[in-house]
């Protein structure tokens, strides 16, 4: 398999990621806390990145980029998800109370305070409405950053092997 194809299978992954949320969301009656909208950035930034590879598909220091921008966008992802596992994690009267909606705290708060808030998590956060083979979704898209990172720092750094033409 070459970089492209494999780059443009993680953009796949990642557009299925993305339409599974919403079809929680809007099918499933889900609504995602500000954690979850983090980690469903992270995963359609992932999968521009995947995609951008893919129809760049560069040569040399170019794909070293593409694998640490990958990487780096995986990680931050996972990094959110682990927030919210832990918020999960608390005993209940341990949570912070439920704030103020997303689209309300980015109208009236600048944009690193709203990170800030956010990341720090809320009761609405530490609420479990969906298990699949006993994890949260928050486990799911952890799993799937890491996978995705690492297939993409795999292919984007492994050699390539020169085409045999006959």
């Amino acid at each position: 398999m070459t970089a492209r194809r494999a780059n443009l299978l993680g953009f796949i992954a990642c557009a299925g990621l993305v339409a599974y949320a919403l079809y929680a969301q809007l099918v499933l009656r889900l609504e995602p806390c500000p954690l979850c909208i983090f980690q469903r950035v992270g995963i359609f930034a992932l999968g521009a990145l995947f995609g951008l590879a893919a129809l760049h598909d560069p040569q040399g220091w170019g794909r070293r980029v593409y694998a640490l921008l990958i990487d780096l966008t995986a990680l931050a992802t996972a990094g959110v998800a682990v927030r919210q596992l832990y918020i999960q994690s608390l005993p209940p009267g341990s949570v912070p109370a439920c704030g103020a909606s997303l689209d309300f705290m980015l109208k009236v708060f600048p944009l690193t305070d709203v990170i800030t808030k956010v990341l720090t998590g809320s009761g609405e956060c530490a609420k479990i409405d969906w298990r699949f083979l006993g994890l949260a979704m928050p486990g799911w898209v952890l799993i799937a950053a890491l996978a995705l990172g690492a297939w993409g720092l795999w292919w984007n750094l492994r050699p390539r092997r020169p085409m045999l033409r006959f």
